[in-house]
């Protein structure tokens, strides 16, 4: 989540705790002229099936409009971080 909030896809978000051990995320999702800024949510790791990818290999999303979600040994991080910090890992989702 912190994620996308860096890279300005949601306003923010907080953990709510619905019942005794029970936990809930609500997200505030930001808005640009009535339209949600996130149109389109990939996951590209599941369970069965990982995706990983060297610094090299990583996917641009929409040329670069949209960006990949991906967990580093620095953490988890944005494509665009990623290239930065010169690190590859496993993909968790592509955001437009």
């Amino acid at each position: 989540m912190e994620v996308l909030k860096r890279e300005g896809y949601i306003n923010g978000y907080e953990r709510v705790n619905v019942k005794p051990g029970i936990d809930e995320l609500r997200i505030q999702l930001k808005y640009h002229e009535g339209t949600s800024v996130i149109t389109e949510i990939y996951r590209v790791s599941t369970p069965g099936r990982r995706v990983y990818s060297s610094v090299r290999d990583l996917p641009r999303v929409y040329n670069g409009l949209g960006i990949s979600i991906i967990s580093t040994p620095a953490g988890v991080m944005s494509d665009h971080e990623a290239r930065k910090a010169n690190v590859g890992g496993e993909i968790l989702c592509q955001v437009f």
